[in-house]
């Protein structure tokens, strides 16, 4: 389930950068800007919207859903830890190694 999640976000992505890089920009059309073209239709400079503009909006709510997908997915997952999962080797003390003292060395008298 990970894996399709993870698939189809990165694809919506992609697709969803590949529309925006072919919309054209504001200022495409520089006859607007003088008065000429369409800066005095009914819809204003732009004109209705086109189809890929459309197209970006339903993108990118589906890039909004599977990203929502992905954190309820890594929600769910909970606290797991792979170091959790992993064999604690404990070596024993060698015997040969003196413990070190706790209590204080004695003042020497002069």
């Amino acid at each position: 389930m990970d894996t399709i999640a993870i698939g189809l976000h990165v694809f919506v992505c992609l697709f969803l950068i590949g529309v925006i890089m072919l919309q054209t920009g504001k200022g495409a059309d520089i006859g607007a800007t003088f008065g000429g073209g369409m800066s005095q239709t009914l819809f204003g400079g732009r004109g209705p919207a086109t189809f890929l503009n459309k197209l970006t909006i339903i993108v990118s709510v589906l890039f909004l859903l599977t990203s929502v997908w992905l954190v309820k997915i890594g929600h769910n997952k909970g606290t797991e830890s792979v170091i959790g999962n992993m064999p604690v080797e404990t070596t024993p003390m060698p015997k040969d190694v003196p413990a070190e003292s706790t209590t204080p060395p004695k003042e020497q008298k002069k």
